[in-house]
Parts: structure tokens; C-alpha cells; sequence
């Protein structure tokens, strides 16, 4: 039996950095568990809080590494070690304005230290990936600043819309795959 569907957001642990532009991979990810079902995550010894459940008719692991995101890849390659399956990371990017939501398999991690970090203990970058734009850092802002910043007063006006629209394209890739939902999801955003 193939293992399930392992969904994993990234972002950084604490209250401190809950709100801000590079938690929004957890946020997806807490929209999905309710769609599972609900339940409360738990402690796994990868150094993730996961919840198992059912997503678009299959069986999905949903995953928040404990540690700070540049340092993600250790729980990430734990529960690949752990659960099998296919994994599904589902991240803010840069490169995209805010809300628009892209699909991909593979390629290069933008300079996300995450993606970096994750390719890096996986020993490839040939994973599922759901990016979620946060846009550019305005001015000569560093963008490692940026994306520890709270999303600004008109962005939260959409941001509950763009997370779910988020989370419908990751269940549409557990479920129909990679083209088929990047041909109707990219179309949606952006």
C-alpha cells in the first residue's frame, strides 16, 4: 500500500512569528486539518507537529516542523523517512504577487532557505510544491525583513480568501495531480 499524502507548511515557530508573510505555509496547512476533520496536532518525533486524516479521498499526514524555517529540512526528511508517500510543501514565495497561488514539481528554491534546506537533507528537489505569493519587499526593504513582517491592512482583507484558495489547489493536486490542477488553479490567480 503507498504511503499517504505527506503535506507539509512551512514557517517558523512561536506566537512572535504567527502572523507574519512566512508562516503562511502553516496557515494553509491549519486550514487543511480542519477540512480533515479537525483533531488536534501532536508531537511526532521527527521534531513536527503532524495530524493524519483524509484529504481529497486519500490518506494525508499534515506537518508543521518545529524548527525555524531555514532549518526545516531535518523534521522534513524525518517524516519522508517515517510516513513515505508523497510530499507536498506548501510555502510563501517571493517571486509572487500577493495571493497568487502557483503549483510546481521540482526546480530551484528561489532563495527560499526553507526549499534550500528541505532539497538539502532530502538530497534532491524533486518534491511538490504549493506557492503561495507574499509579493516584493517595497523599496530596497531586505527581504529577509519582509518576510517577518505581518501582511499589511488591505492584504488581510484577502488573505483569508487567498489561503483558501491555497488549500483547494493543494486537495486538487492530491487528488487530480499536478497539470490538471495547474491548469485550473493558475488561471484562478494571477
Amino acid at each position: 500500500m503507498p504511503g499517504p499524502a505527506l503535506v507539509v507548511g512551512l514557517g517558523n515557530p512561536g506566537p512572535e512569528y504567527a502572523e507574519t508573510r512566512h508562516n503562511v505555509g502553516f496557515r494553509v496547512v491549519e486550514l487543511l486539518a480542519t477540512r480533515a476533520g479537525g483533531g488536534r496536532f501532536s508531537r511526532h518525533r521527527s521534531n513536527a507537529d503532524v495530524l493524519e486524516g483524509r484529504l481529497a479521498g486519500r490518506r494525508a499526514v499534515l506537518a508543521k516542523p518545529r524548527t525555524y524555517m531555514n532549518v526545516s529540512g531535518g523534521p522534513v526528511a524525518g517524516l519522508v523517512r517515517y510516513y513515505g508517500g508523497e510530499l507536498v510543501v506548501v510555502h510563501d514565495d517571493l517571486d509572487l504577487g500577493f495571493g497568487v497561488v502557483r503549483l510546481k514539481q521540482g526546480g530551484g528554491e528561489g532563495g527560499h532557505n526553507g526549499l534550500r534546506s528541505i532539497s538539502a537533507s532530502l538530497g534532491t528537489k524533486d518534491f511538490l510544491r504549493v506557492r503561495f505569493g507574499i509579493g516584493r519587499p517595497p523599496g530596497r526593504q531586505d527581504p529577509a525583513e519582509f518576510v517577518l513582517k505581518r501582511f499589511s491592512a488591505t492584504e488581510r482583507k484577502d488573505l483569508e480568501f487567498a489561503v483558501d484558495l491555497a488549500a483547494d489547489a493543494t486537495e486538487a493536486l492530491l487528488a487530480d495531480g499536478l497539470e490538471p490542477t495547474q491548469n485550473r488553479f493558475h488561471a484562478l490567480s494571477g
